[in-house]
């Protein structure tokens, strides 16, 4: 049976900044779910062609992703599927609409998660044993034709199987899984966090819990944080490359905890021109599609400078809720999960790398492709997944990803958020100082009036002290008279009078 899903958009709530639309990534998908009968795990196996491709059986050979646990941001994850039972270890629902696991499918597509989980960690299965069909006459016996024709085609099933069985052998696909049916991940040793979160969209509607997609996506992240996810899948992506001030604090608490987290860059078939975010937030491996012929889809793809690697986007298949299989989807949201369990893979095989240095394995091991150096379609190239798990090389501790010069969260949010300045915290208190000595106000002497004595001695003293002058002008002239006096009666009549001020007696 195959279904062909509609155009799969789902349109976050309005923020304060911008509102912002989630796309999902299974536009224009194809897809082909069977039951549990009808199931055939080497057709399905054949077509997961991107693990001879992109070398992911040669990452095998070291790694395949044991003690590593992997969070699915998603619309939830069928753990009870074949293929991943015992593989989801924990979960939650942030939407307030799920299931507290996060194991039931929420939302506009909610089998999205489980396809995504499978192609990160999906394990396989054993083969269910076939039914013997009843015998239409038990009375009738096979004649002698019948009975050689009955054997021949017998031993010449026995052979193709024995074929089958040789060649199963030789695959690394049959090896790498429980058995012989079903889809198996990149990593199929990793372990998974189901966090389902409500996406929105034309056939469901809001999410019934009324938490908004801003509220949802930092919760998510958190959550898988502090529950041991070494790596965060967000398959999900904005048709708007900005995100709402809500998310700043949870993605920087990822990133200071050390955590890889990959997002898928959108699908221009489902309206994301453009790389939305999360796939454009500092510090966020963003996914670019490619065809099964290893070429940027068309479809299956967005542009931007944030896209960081390239990985297959097409013909791809994977496990539905129920234990369904899907033979055929496509969308970013299906490579970003191929360069998740990539991930994995090397932070089981190198524990001490930091979460750049992870990144940076990526993308500097990368097949390049397009315009020569990075470029707004491939990012850094084509995923390697033997040359990013196996390449003998010196990683830098600096981070090599980053879109605009801006590397991380922190210095995101230190160069484009410090124009709002959080509140100055309160003055302290001035401390107690002891009190200083009471002095007595100064007494100020009441004016009197003046006494009569008081008022005439002055007087006294001025008429005093200038009779006292008076009186010795009027002697100092007196005398000055007597000696002119006594001069004129000495001097000679005789003698003329101009000779007078000559002589000297």
């Amino acid at each position: 049976m195959t279904v062909s899903s509609a155009h799969h958009r789902a349109h976050v709530s309005r923020s304060v900044a911008a509102a912002l639309a989630l796309s999902l990534g299974l536009a224009t998908a194809v897809v082909g779910p069977a039951d549990r009968a009808g199931a055939h795990g080497g057709e399905l196996r054949d077509r997961e062609y991107w693990v001879e491709d992109y070398g992911i059986a040669e990452a095998w050979e070291d790694t395949r992703g044991a003690g590593v646990t992997v969070a699915v941001i998603d619309s939830g994850v069928d753990g009870s599927h074949p293929d991943l039972e015992g593989v989801v270890t924990g979960g939650t629902d942030v939407s307030g609409a799920g299931a507290p696991d996060g194991q039931r499918g929420i939302g506009e597509v909610p089998e999205h998660g489980t396809l995504v989980a499978s192609l990160i960690a999906g394990r396989g299965h054993e083969p269910e044993e076939p039914v013997a069909s009843a015998s239409p006459s038990a009375s009738a016996k096979p004649s002698a034709s019948a009975k050689a024709s009955a054997e021949a085609s017998a031993d010449a099933s026995a052979e193709a199987e024995a074929e089958a069985s040789r060649e199963a052998e030789d695959s690394p696909l049959q090896t790498a899984g429980r058995g012989a049916d079903g889809v198996v991940g990149v990593a199929p040793e990793a372990e998974l966090l189901a966090v389902s979160l409500w996406i929105a969209g034309e056939a469901t509607g809001a999410n019934p819990a009324g938490v908004s997609i801003d509220d949802q996506i930092p919760n998510a992240v958190r959550w898988a944080v502090d529950n041991g996810a070494s790596v965060i899948n967000m398959s999900l992506g904005s048709t708007s490359p900005t995100w709402p001030e809500s998310w700043d604090e949870a993605f920087l608490y990822a990133e200071q905890k050390d955590v890889v987290i990959v997002a898928a860059a959108g699908n221009r078939a489902g309206g994301s021109v453009q790389v939305g975010a999360p796939a454009t937030m500092p510090g966020v491996l963003a996914v670019g599609g490619l065809d099964a012929k290893g070429a940027a889809s068309r479809e299956s793809s967005s542009e931007g400078i944030s896209i960081g690697i390239a990985a297959p986007a097409e013909n791809l298949v994977g496990a539905l809720p129920g234990g369904l299989y899907a033979s055929k989807w496509s969308g970013t949201s299906g490579a970003a999960p191929l360069v998740s369990g990539v991930a994995a893979l090397i932070r089981a095989k190198y524990p001490d790398l930091t979460a750049p240095q992870v990144i940076n394995r990526i993308i500097m091991t990368a097949r390049d492709a397009g315009i020569p150096g990075k470029d707004t379609i491939y990012g850094h190239g084509i995923l390697d997944a033997d040359a990013a798990v196996n390449a003998d090389l010196t990683v830098p501790e600096e981070r090599l990803l980053g879109a605009g010069g801006v590397v991380s969260m922190a210095q995101y949010i230190e160069t484009y958020r410090r124009g709002e300045v959080p509140p100055p915290p309160p003055p302290e208190a001035a401390p107690e100082e002891e009190p200083l000595p009471d002095i007595p106000e100064p007494t100020v002497p009441a004016a009197q009036e003046r006494t009569s004595s008081a008022s005439s001695l002055p007087a006294f003293i001025v008429f005093g002290f200038g009779g006292l002058i008076l009186v010795i002008l009027l002697g100092g002239t007196y005398q000055v008279i007597r000696i002119y006096r006594d001069g004129r009666a000495d001097e000679d009549p005789s003698e003329p009078a101009s000779e007078d001020f000559h002589k000297v007696r």
